[in-house]
């Protein structure tokens, strides 16, 4: 069973598509308007959606039926029901392919790198991923250390780079995601400057690391920081951290062409 069966009931409330991430991925998508792109492990169709807003036909893949019922009809996108290691779409169909936070979830990522090259014709492979080995320990990880032992589970950039270039023969180039404070789609460092909203379980449960935790974890965690926000500790510890307007914590755009 997809893992968002169980965890993504109530998705669309936290993950808004932020309208920065979207104009950088059509930046990086680079296509004209009317241009097929694939949606990798869609979700519920934000992101889908707001591109499609911009001109642009989609093709959102994503295994979960609970995510898809939750998606908004849009006369531009075409739901699909399949997984990143068996893109149920012919060879050379579409002009580009993306996937926002999605790889560390799918199965075998050589093997859905092979599949996004097969679809496409010759347009970019773009995806939103993290490492958190580039990131600065922010205070999240203070109250929930186990979040960043779990995040090194996952592949380092370079990497996940190397694996897209010996599966795809493309050239890649990263681009840093700055997260500015006040982003709209919660995923799970976006609450930076905004701690009270890690104690809301909405929030959460729109965060796949929080949303699958052992809740023995995560509890330690959240009233620690309720004490610590309600007495004034967390104020004094990292309030500094206000007066920033933009940070970088690990995310990055890879952007993977078949010419330079």
């Amino acid at each position: 069973m997809p893992i968002y069966d169980s965890i993504g009931q109530q998705y669309t409330k936290t993950r808004v598509p932020d309208i920065r991430i979207v104009n950088k991925l059509i930046d990086l998508l680079n296509l004209p308007k009317n241009s097929i792109i694939a949606d990798l492990g869609a979700g519920s169709g934000g992101y889908s959606r707001a591109i499609a807003n911009q001109g642009y036909s989609i093709y959102a893949i994503e295994p979960s039926s609970v995510m898809q019922t939750q998606a908004v009809e849009h006369p531009q996108v075409r739901w699909f029901t399949g997984y990143a290691e068996a893109i149920p779409l012919p060879d050379k169909s579409v002009d580009a392919v993306m996937s926002i936070l999605a790889i560390h979830h799918f199965s075998n990522l050589e093997i859905a790198l092979r599949e996004m090259h097969r679809v496409i014709k010759s347009g970019a492979i773009v995806l939103l991923t993290f490492d958190i080995r580039l990131s600065q320990k922010i205070w999240l990880y203070d109250y929930f250390p186990w979040l960043w032992e779990d995040a090194l589970r996952f592949l380092p950039l370079n990497e996940q780079i190397k694996l897209i270039q010996s599966n795809t023969q493309r050239y890649v180039e990263a681009f840093p995601l700055m997260l500015p404070y006040d982003l709209s789609d919660l995923f799970a460092a976006a609450a930076w400057r905004r701690p009270q909203l890690y104690l809301q379980p909405e929030v959460r449960a729109g965060i796949s690391s929080f949303a699958l935790a052992n809740p023995s974890l995560v509890e330690p965690g959240i009233k620690s920081l309720a004490a610590d926000l309600s007495n004034g500790e967390w104020e004094a510890k990292y309030g500094d951290i206000r007066k920033i307007t933009e940070i970088d914590v690990g995310y990055r755009f890879l952007r993977a062409t078949i010419d330079k």
